[in-house]
């Protein structure tokens, strides 16, 4: 593992160390978009589910409700994430401790490929996230598709608030990837993939679909 990612994974260890106890309860009023996403997945056949960054666990504990017949793994950098997100889910998940950016799913997880992919609210936490994306892509199934979400331009809130907000997300790792767009669609082209882009209220967040069958939105 290249060694950035060793002082990534100490860094995101050391944020959420602490926070383990309250991270649901308190992300859950500013993390919007991500149950959306869940729905989007359409695993009534089920299927193998991905989420890289999954954290805690949260978002494949209620995939796993919502779409009992899928298979789920999961991968994060941080050991301390991992450590609640195995406790939460137990035997219902594969999961690993990998770098988004370089990772064998084989090794690490027992499948070449997955029919989704998720990543919710971690590209803007990764400090390489443009490889993180890429990789992303590269391990779905011949018919699969990425959902992502992750903050937006917030360009509905006045510029105080905005600026506010984007000081607050700072103190925690976090900045807002405003060129996500363009790159998941310059991604998507050179792999023969579709892509289709929705907006949160205010532009607070931003989701995308990834696949060769879905639709496009300008």
């Amino acid at each position: 593992m290249a060694s950035y990612a060793i002082s990534h994974a100490e860094q995101m260890d050391a944020i959420y160390r602490w926070q383990q106890p309250i991270y649901d309860a308190t992300r859950k009023y500013y993390l919007f978009g991500r149950d959306g996403l869940i729905e989007a997945l359409a695993l009534d056949r089920g299927g193998n589910v991905l989420e890289i960054g999954c954290g805690t666990g949260r978002n494949l504990s209620l995939v796993a409700r919502r779409w009992p017949r899928a298979r789920l793994h999961g991968l994060d950098i941080s050991e301390a994430m991992l450590e609640v997100a195995r406790a939460k889910l137990l035997r219902r998940a594969t999961l690993a401790a990998g770098d988004a950016c370089r990772f064998d799913p084989q090794a690490l997880l027992g499948q070449p490929r997955f029919d989704r992919v998720m990543v919710s609210y971690a590209l803007s936490m990764i400090p390489d996230w443009q490889a993180a994306l890429a990789q992303a892509m590269d391990v779905l199934g011949p018919e699969g598709q990425l959902h992502i979400v992750d903050f937006g331009p917030c360009d509905g809130l006045p510029a105080p608030l905005r600026r506010l907000l984007y000081g607050w997300l700072a103190r925690f790792h976090v900045t807002p990837r405003l060129d996500l767009g363009a790159l998941i669609g310059h991604l998507a082209r050179e792999r023969g993939l579709a892509v289709e882009a929705k907006r949160g209220p205010l532009g607070y967040y931003q989701s995308f679909r990834v696949g060769r069958h879905v639709l496009t939105h300008n």
